[in-house]
């Protein structure tokens, strides 16, 4: 039977009906959740159809099992994403046959022994790149890659450390295309690492590792050491009773340093590497492959190489009844059902995903290639549907922690907010498990479940105290999954739960969007004209439940208030004192730190902090998040990377008066050297590589040309920058040479760039260097690029390339102005990190 397809519009006005009017929850479903073929048809016209698929396809795993759920039953927890949440991948891929992809959110990759030569490095690289483009996130850890200036048996004869490896993983990731979105990575690395410093400084070069998110693995005795300012001990292996190498340290400079860049730039994250391991379950079954090394990108799923995990969220605001009343409470009693039928449903998925895992190997095996050109993908899902099916882990989680306090009455970041958040989690860590025990009666325990390598893990002691009779049922049937719980960030899925996201409190209650109006209409407000004469009006949004909130409380939603009416009505709600920027931050840790205790993963939280915040408030942070508990921690200053949402309140600090901006120098004499950076690209499955002169730092001219070629440029992967210098032979001829440093120092230059490249591209790249040299704007120049009309289809995917090349250049914070963001459809749209991002919904486009 043909499947009926549907117009983007007729998805969109049907979303919009089943989300009441939400626009952007609307747009962001038929984006990114409703099925899709390669060609752009949609099969699904609102997340109705997405839940029946879903509900369908988990019931006909539930009918391999006893007391066999239905698609009605599941489909009534799905309904409207009010009780039970798959995120992401699941929600995406359950049913979806029109796409061969993973239903696993994230995944952690890693090589066993000695795993330092390039050969190692090189199948990490390959490794990482399958997983992202089957739609995963990937998390690796670099402590096995020897130090900087290490002795090698190769012609280099010494390593290059580890700094440049991160670099490569980075730029990897930003290939790597998943439906738009650019691919997610976690590098991490073990404080204990003699290069871990360069590591720490890694992200403080702009524009350097871009791709990719940091943390450093702090142990105990380092924090001690920071703490007491006493020495240190680095040394590499990491692991090794017989170190090859050893270096002292102050571990109160080096921990200074992390606090420093954290405050400055919000990177790099920690994580407290002997907190993890010693509370993780799976790291009980170490030497059977579950040695924790890494996690995902966000930093919830601590995880053994080869091993992954699909995430689900409960919904916590849907167990309030009568929310924002006096007599509003949390129906424990449903809540405690709705738990155990989560881990059920998450232990379905995992049959889900291995069915899938199937499906993707069988089409590696059918693939035209070689066998020698698969071995690597085919090897690394062999790994990973082994341990999928032997752990059979889960991600059992939450979303709407703060609307669920807010709606009790309860303000996030008290005392009594943060008691109620911890019997709320104690309930799901005691529900969860006794889910999996009782699915281990019905369904069998995972494969290598051993009650006595556990009997000390305190996570699992907590249970047994908590709940005795669970821990004995669990000694005799086994448990079926290896570890079930976390709490992630929710991001897009919590614009469809119209909630909260995860266990974060709300970020603002109210904020303001702006959108392009023609003021020659009737009952037009213009509110703002910006440079170039166009017109906004500016609108305020209220979070979803704040609503409710208004509602409850006499308020009208749809009257237009003034800001001191807002001002007051958000000093009135349990919202007050309790937003992102303005929460408690040492309370907020604490929280975090009494949570952890019931969750066997980690949880993915963030401090958010004003921008006047001084240092130590972070050092402060960070030190009472390792006293509590916390498997890790990450903190944003406002304003130490760009922002999505903005305040209602305008900024009355800012400096009035400042002198008019000066137009551009222009510098018509080429100078004889330009520094350069090296940009590279594919054009119609080729390689070519962009050199981009540049003066005081900006684009002034632009060679183009394909590399790795007889008659093409030789250039190792490694060089990302150097110096073009016009030359002029003896006969007078002009001519460009570029010239860069190798890992050693020396120089090597490669003479005649204007020879080696194809005179139609050279002649395109001269008029391109034309308007970059007389400063036009980076992103008229992009536009200018991508208006031209030409009739060959390689030079069309050349211009693209030259457009990639030239966004780096862009001033973070850049108005993309002319283009609608497709998610939302608001002309939103700034530059970041050389990608779209939009400002209103935070959707993102790379390349």
């Amino acid at each position: 039977m043909e499947k009926q397809i549907y117009s983007y519009d007729e998805a969109y006005e049907e979303s919009l009906r089943y989300f009441q009017g939400d626009e952007l929850a609307a747009r962001v479903w038929v984006n990114k959740y409703a099925v899709k073929d390669s060609f752009g048809n949609i099969y699904e016209k609102s997340p109705e159809d997405m839940h029946w698929r879903i509900a369908n396809e988990v019931a006909r795993i539930e009918s391999k099992y006893p007391n066999a759920l239905t698609a009605k039953e599941l489909y009534d927890l799905l309904d409207h994403f009010r009780y039970i949440v798959p995120q992401g991948s699941p929600m995406t891929g359950i049913g979806n046959d029109y796409q061969v992809a993973s239903l696993s959110n994230c995944f952690v990759i890693g090589v066993d022994g000695a795993a330092d030569s390039y050969g190692a490095i090189i199948k990490i690289d390959e490794e990482q790149v399958q997983l992202m483009k089957r739609r995963g996130g990937v998390g690796h850890d670099l402590s096995h890659i020897r130090p900087k200036s290490s002795p090698v048996n190769n012609s280099a004869l010494t390593s290059t450390g580890l700094v440049p490896f991160m670099e490569r993983y980075s730029n990897s990731t930003r290939e790597v295309a998943q439906d738009g979105r650019r691919g997610a990575l976690m590098l991490s690395v073990s404080i204990k690492h003699p290069d871990s410093e360069a590591f720490i400084d890694a992200k403080m070069t702009e524009g350097k590792v871009t791709g990719a998110n940091v943390s450093v693995k702090l142990d105990d005795a380092f924090m001690q050491a920071a703490i007491d300012e006493k020495p240190y001990v680095q040394q590499y292996p990491i692991d090794s009773a017989n170190p090859v190498f050893t270096k002292e340290i102050d571990a109160s400079t080096l921990w200074k340093k992390i606090v420093h860049n954290a405050w400055k730039s919000a990177e790099p994250g920690v994580l407290f590497w002997d907190t993890i391991i010693r509370e993780s379950v799976p790291d009980c079954y170490a030497d059977l492959g579950y040695k924790t090394v890494s996690t995902n990108p966000c930093g919830e799923i601590p995880l053994c190489p080869y091993d992954s995990c699909r995430l689900l969220a409960i919904n916590l605001y849907s167990y309030v009844v009568n929310p924002f009343k006096p007599d509003a409470y949390f129906d424990f009693d449903l809540f405690q059902k709705h738990v155990a039928l989560a881990q059920r449903i998450m232990d379905d998925i995992i049959d889900l995903e291995l069915e899938k895992i199937e499906r993707i190997m069988k089409k590696i095996d059918e693939d035209p290639e070689n066998e020698e050109v698969k071995y690597a993908e085919r090897t690394l899902w062999e790994k990973i549907y082994k341990k999928s099916g032997q752990g059979r882990r889960t991600g059992v989680g939450i979303t709407a922690e703060g609307d669920m306090l807010a709606a009790l009455g309860l303000r996030y970041g008290t005392e009594e907010a943060t008691e109620f958040s911890e019997k709320v989690h104690k309930t799901i860590a005691l529900g969860a498990y006794r889910s999996s025990v009782e699915m281990a009666k019905e369904r069998g325990a995972f494969e290598i479940y051993d009650n006595k390598r556990e009997q000390n893990n305190p996570f699992i002691q907590r249970l047994a105290e908590a709940d005795p009779a669970l821990y004995e049922d669990m000694k005799k049937y086994g448990r079926r999954n290896i570890a079930c719980l976390t709490i992630a960030p929710t991001g897009t899925t919590s614009l469809m739960t119209q909630t909260t996201s995860g266990i974060e409190p709300v970020f603002l209650p109210v904020y303001k969007r702006r959108r392009k109006v023609n003021p020659n209409d009737t009952n037009v407000h213009v509110d703002f004209v910006d440079e170039t004469g166009d017109a906004f009006e500016e609108y305020i949004v209220f979070h979803h439940k704040f609503v409710t909130w208004m509602e409850a409380n006499g308020y009208d939603p749809a009257r237009r208030y003034t800001q001191e009416e807002i001002d007051e009505m958000v000093v009135k709600s349990p919202y007050y004192k309790a937003t992102s920027n303005d929460v408690d931050w040492l309370m907020k840790v604490k929280m975090q730190g009494r949570i952890q205790k019931w969750v066997d993963h980690s949880i993915s939280v963030t401090i958010n902090l004003p921008n006047d915040v001084d240092e130590n408030l972070v050092n402060r942070l960070y030190v009472e998040a390792w006293k509590s508990g916390c498997k890790g921690c990450t903190v944003y200053r406002d304003g130490s990377r760009s922002g999505v949402l903005i305040s209602t309140k305008s900024n009355k600090d800012k400096k009035e008066g400042l002198p008019p901006c000066k137009p551009p120098t222009v510098v018509e004499v080429r100078p004889r050297i330009l520094e350069a950076d090296v940009v590279r690209f594919q054009n119609n499955k080729e390689k070519w590589v962009a050199f981009v002169g540049l003066l005081d730092g900006h684009p002034y001219e632009i060679f183009t040309g394909l590399q790795d070629d007889d008659e093409g440029i030789l250039l190792p992967k490694s060089v990302t920058s150097g110096r073009i210098i016009k030359n002029v032979d003896e006969d007078g001829t002009k001519r460009y040479d570029f010239q860069f440093e190798n890992k050693r120092g020396y120089k090597t230059t490669i003479e005649g760039l204007s020879e080696k490249f194809n005179k139609e591209y050279w002649n395109y790249a001269k008029l391109i260097s034309g308007v970059l040299r007389y400063r036009m704007p980076i992103e008229q120049v992009i536009k200018l690029v991508g208006s031209l009309q030409l009739n060959s289809e390689n030079i069309n995917t050349w211009k693209n390339g030259v457009e990639r090349a030239l966004k780096k250049y862009i001033q973070d914070g850049t108005e993309a102005k002319g283009k609608k963001c497709p998610n939302c459809g608001n002309e939103t749209l700034i530059y970041q990190e050389g990608c779209l991002i939009c400002t209103s919904c935070g959707a993102s486009r790379c390349g």
